[in-house]
């Protein structure tokens, strides 16, 4: 199986491109993974910024209805869509001036991965960050 994002640049994500990170897909659902994945976002100082068409605040943070409408810069986008749409998300991530883009588990498109690497954007695809940051230890 091939690895989107190795050791080091999940580390480098995670620790030392910013704490600032929009989370693509995350609603008031608390049984949605992304709503999880979120709370230990924020257990580890990440400021969260929920994106859903229904912009609602989540976690306390307000909600917005898409990246672009964010007005302030954002370091990590996460991503939870279905595959068929994150590459789309990818390249408003790009657009947006992120510094990173994170495909959750299960989510992969690798014409996505080339483009956002090719823009000079680090990114992770297919792992899940709630899984990796307690590794750092």
């Amino acid at each position: 199986m091939t690895s989107y994002g190795d050791d080091a640049t999940v580390r480098e994500i995670l620790t030392g491109t910013g704490d600032t990170w929009a989370v693509v897909g995350l609603s008031t659902n608390t049984a949605r993974a992304a709503y999880g994945v979120a709370r230990v976002l924020q257990r580890y100082g990440k400021r969260i910024v929920p994106v859903h068409p229904k912009a609602e605040t989540v976690l306390g943070e307000p909600g917005y209805a898409s990246l672009a409408e964010i007005p302030f810069p954002i370091d990590v986008v996460d991503v939870f869509v279905n595959s068929s749409l994150a590459g789309e998300v990818a390249d408003q991530a790009v657009a947006a001036g992120a510094k990173a883009v994170w495909f959750q588990l299960g989510v992969v498109d690798e014409a996505a991965y080339e483009r956002t690497r090719a823009a000079g954007v680090s990114m992770v695809m297919d792992k899940c960050p709630a899984i990796e940051i307690p590794r750092l230890g």
